[in-house]
C-alpha cells in the first residue's frame, strides 16, 4: 500500500511498534500525545508520520516524510482499514450500539448464522471469536490495527458475518472509521459513561455516529420503545428497519409469558406470526431477541432457522446468568452496572420470585460517579435488601464509593460490606426458601481491579465456594 508515494509496511500509533518503512500517526489521546513520541518514532525507521499540524520544535530527519492531516483518528482507522484490504467490503458487518443488550444481541446473531448454516464472527465485550478461535478482550472494540486484523482473518476463513459491539468510546475515537457496515442496531441509551462524555447529549452524539455514518445501501435497524428512535431514524441516510413491544413497528413481540426458566411470546412480522419460546428471562430480553430477529429477517434468514435459534440459545456468560444450588431459591449473577441495566433486571424478576429479592452490588472507580447514588436508589427502591460492596475500585477508595452509592438511598433495607467475598457470603446467608439472591455489576469478569493490582475473582466460582463452605 501506498501513501503519499511511498510504500507502507505498517501502519501504528504506538511509537514502541514502529519498524523501519512503517507509517506512524501521531495521535494525542486521553492520557499520552502522539506528538511527543514523533523523534521516538523516526529514529526507529518511520518512513511517514501523520500530524494534525506542523510542529516547528520537532525536527525529524529530512528522509522522513510529515504528512499533514484534519483528524489523526479518522486517518489511522481509515488508512489501517485499506492497509488490510477493506476486509468489512467482502464480509457483512453488524455493528450493535447502545447502553444495554448488545453483548446478548451478539450471541443471538451468531446462533441465528450458525443455524442457517453461515459462520459468523464475534467482537465484543467478553472476547473475539471466529472459527473455534477465542482471542481475550481487552476493550468492548478494539482499536483499528486489531479490528481490522481481526475482520481480515475473518475474511479469510471465509466467514460471511461479524457481530460487532461498537463502544460509545470506539465511536467517539474513530475506531470504526471506514468499517462498511452492512447493518446497525440501536438497542437503547440511558445514562452511562458521563466520566468519558460528560452529558447525555454528548453519549448520545457518539452513538449516534455509527447511523450517521451508513450509506443508503444499509440497513438500520433501531428500538422504537427508546426515547431517542425518532432522533436516530432522522439522523440516518440507511433503510429503516423498527422493533418493539409497545410502539407500533416492523418486528413485534405480542401475547408475553413471563416465567422464571422461560420466556414465550408471539413474534409478529410481515408475514409472519408464530409462538417463540425462549431460555431467557425479563422484558429487556424480548428487546434484544427482536433486535436479532430484526437482523434474521433483513438477512432472509428462514424463519424456522431463526425460532430454532432463538430456542436452543441458552445463555451470555454472566448475563442473568442462574448458579445451579439447592434449597429452594434461586442465585443469579449478572452484569447490570447502570441504573437503567438494573433496574430492568430487578423488574424482571419481581413477578417471577415468590419471596425477597437480595441484591449485592457496587459501582466501579474511575468511572461515571453521578450513577452511584441512582443506583443506590434504584435497588433499595425495588429490591427487598441491598448488600452494597465493591466492584472494580481502581485507584478510588472502595469506601468512598459506598458512601457515593449510599447517598441516594431513603430507605434502611441495606448495609455495607466492603470486600466482595464477604458480600456474598453475607447474602447467602440472608436467602430462604423461595427467595432470589442477585448478585450484579461484574457478570462474566474473572478479575477486580484494586488500586494496580488485578486478582482473581468470579462471582460464579466465589458463590459456589461459599455454598460448600456453608454445607
Amino acid at each position: 500500500m501506498k501513501i503519499a508515494g511511498l510504500e507502507i509496511k505498517g501502519i501504528v500509533c504506538n511509537s514502541k511498534e514502529v519498524k523501519k518503512g512503517f507509517l506512524f500517526v501521531a495521535i494525542k489521546g486521553n492520557c499520552q500525545n502522539g506528538n511527543l513520541y514523533i523523534k521516538e518514532a523516526a529514529a526507529k525507521g518511520a518512513s511517514i508520520v501523520a500530524v494534525e499540524k506542523k510542529l516547528p520544535q520537532i525536527k525529524i530527519p529530512a528522509e522522513v516524510k510529515l504528512l499533514v492531516v484534519d483528524d489523526c483518528r479518522k486517518f489511522f482507522a481509515q488508512a489501517t482499514h485499506k492497509f488490510y484490504g477493506a476486509p468489512s467490503n467482502k464480509i457483512k458487518v453488524v455493528g450493535i450500539t447502545g447502553t444495554n443488550g448488545k453483548t446478548t444481541i451478539s450471541y443471538l446473531i451468531e446462533g441465528m448464522a450458525k443455524e442457517s448454516g453461515d459462520d459468523c464472527g464475534v467482537i465484543g465485550t467478553i472476547n473475539y471469536r471466529f472459527k473455534g478461535r477465542i482471542i481475550v478482550a481487552k476493550n468492548t472494540t478494539p482499536g483499528p490495527g486489531q479490528l481490522q486484523g481481526l475482520l481480515r482473518k475473518m475474511h479469510m476463513q471465509k466467514i460471511k458475518y461479524c457481530a460487532m459491539e461498537v463502544s460509545s468510546h470506539a465511536l467517539d475515537q474513530e475506531r470504526v472509521a471506514g468499517i462498511d457496515f452492512s447493518h446497525a442496531i440501536f438497542t437503547n441509551l440511558t445514562q452511562d459513561h458521563l466520566d468519558y462524555h460528560k452529558t447525555e447529549e454528548n453519549y448520545f452524539l457518539a452513538k449516534a455516529k455509527l447511523f450517521c455514518a451508513l450509506p443508503p445501501t444499509a440497513r438500520a435497524i433501531i428500538n422504537n420503545d427508546d426515547k431517542y428512535a425518532n432522533r436516530i431514524k432522522r439522523l440516518t441516510k440507511a433503510r429503516i428497519l423498527t422493533y418493539g413491544i409497545k410502539n407500533k413497528s416492523n418486528v413485534m413481540a405480542k401475547k408475553i409469558n413471563f416465567g422464571m426458566h422461560s420466556t414465550e411470546f408471539s413474534l409478529v412480522a410481515p408475514g409472519i406470526n408464530i409462538r417463540i419460546k425462549t431460555k431467557l428471562v425479563g422484558r429487556y430480553n424480548i428487546y434484544n431477541i427482536l433486535a436479532a430477529v430484526s437482523w434474521g429477517i433483513s438477512e432472509k434468514l428462514p424463519i424456522l432457522d431463526i425460532k430454532s435459534a432463538i430456542e436452543k440459545f441458552k445463555n451470555v456468560p454472566g448475563r442473568l446468568q442462574r448458579v445451579n444450588c439447592s434449597g429452594g431459591f434461586s442465585i443469579f449473577v449478572d452484569y447490570a452496572h447502570t441504573p437503567d441495566a438494573l433496574f430492568n433486571v430487578i423488574s424482571a424478576l419481581r413477578p417471577l420470585v415468590k419471596g425477597k429479592i437480595i441484591v449485592i452490588f457496587g459501582c466501579g472507580g474511575d468511572r461515571d460517579k453521578l450513577k452511584r447514588p441512582q443506583m443506590g436508589k434504584v435497588v433499595t427502591e425495588l429490591a427487598d435488601y441491598a448488600v452494597i460492596t465493591s466492584d472494580n475500585p481502581r485507584s478510588e477508595n472502595p469506601a468512598q464509593i459506598i458512601k457515593d452509592i449510599a447517598q441516594g438511598i431513603q430507605k434502611s433495607n441495606y448495609c455495607l460490606v466492603p470486600g466482595r467475598y464477604r458480600a456474598i457470603r453475607k447474602g447467602l446467608s440472608l436467602i430462604n426458601k423461595g427467595d432470589c439472591l442477585l448478585i450484579a455489576g461484574k457478570g462474566h469478569e474473572n478479575f477486580q481491579i484494586l488500586k494496580n493490582k488485578v486478582l482473581k475473582f468470579n462471582d460464579r466460582k466465589v458463590v459456589r465456594k461459599c455454598l460448600e463452605l456453608m454445607r
